[in-house]
């Protein structure tokens, strides 16, 4: 498990003061509980005012910050949990799950995601020139880092821009820019900083990430896989796990078991079609994983989250 097992100082007074306006426009940027997409690309403002776990989703490299409230991720067997003293950041592609912890009508989670393309970090590395970013080996494309003051106030100027529209073209690109390069120089900044640089192990693992979240239904074959990412087998699976908790051939199984459940509950396909359609040939073993990854076989499960909503 990786959480915050010690007792963290809060923040000062004025970053407390910057929270709570944040807080504040997240607020008002959004109605009911729910995600909203905002005027400034890639940004993403959130308040649930229920405690609630979330289904299993392919997170894509992002920003994640509370500035009210606390959520749990979970990556494979491991929780991340980040809340307004500590903000998540996801560097690559991969499945997870999460739970919205101490949230109430009165004090609902409020919370942004700012999307990380990392063609932009591989381009502002290029401009900014030598970082002094640490050598270090490939680490979870997942990490919970404490939220330092210039973090804070770039997401706080960035968010106030929704305030003043007429400033989000010409002011948006520069303070995102700002906050990739300050989660570059960050303490863990060298997980972004891998998957960026090409023909690095942690661009060639992303790579072969990327691949899977586009071929998850077709045949596994690592050999292939290694070979098309340049990586020795041991060494792929190796940093692959490395990155992500999983092997290649487990994470392929979440992206499978995933997708198919999202095409029994949203499209109507009976449990044999979906597990056909991702990839299953045999309805049996489909049913096994299907149990084994969401604790019910697929008619049960079914039942149980359209009784939820």
């Amino acid at each position: 498990m990786s959480s915050l097992e010690t007792q963290q100082p809060p923040l000062d007074a004025e970053m407390e003061k910057q929270r709570a306006e944040l807080a504040g426009i997240i607020a008002r940027n959004t109605g009911e509980d729910g995600s909203y997409a905002t005027a400034i690309q890639s940004l993403f403002v959130s308040r649930y005012s229920h405690s609630h776990d979330f289904a299993s989703v392919l997170a894509q490299p992002a920003l994640c910050i509370m500035a009210q409230g606390r959520k749990e991720v979970r990556l494979a067997d491991e929780e991340f949990n980040y809340d307004p003293l500590n903000y998540l950041v996801v560097s690559v592609s991969m499945p997870l799950s999460g739970r919205l912890a101490d949230v109430s009508p009165l004090e609902p989670v409020l919370a942004l995601r700012l999307d990380i393309d990392p063609a932009e970090i591989s381009t502002l590395i290029a401009d900014a020139g030598p970082l002094g970013v640490p050598n270090r080996p490939v680490g979870r494309g997942l990490y919970v880092e404490r939220l330092d003051t210039p973090m804070l106030d770039a997401v706080l100027r960035l968010t106030r821009l929704l305030d003043t529209p007429k400033d989000i073209a010409m002011l948006a690109p520069l303070i995102r820019r700002e906050i990739l390069y300050r989660l570059l120089r960050s303490p863990q900044g060298h997980r972004l900083y891998e998957i960026a640089i090409a023909n690095s192990q942690g661009h060639r693992v992303s790579q072969a990430i990327k691949w899977l979240n586009g071929n998850y239904e077709q045949p596994l074959r690592i050999d292939d896989l290694a070979r098309g990412v340049n990586l020795s087998v041991s060494t792929l699976h190796h940093r692959f796990k490395a990155m992500t908790a999983m092997s290649p051939l487990q994470y392929q199984k979440q992206l499978r078991l995933q997708e198919a459940r999202r095409l029994m509950l949203t499209e109507g396909l009976e449990a044999s079609a979906a597990g056909y359609r991702v990839g299953y040939e045999s309805p049996s073993q489909f049913s096994r994983e299907y149990s084994r990854q969401f604790g019910a076989p697929p008619l049960r499960d079914m039942a149980r989250l359209r009784s939820s909503v």
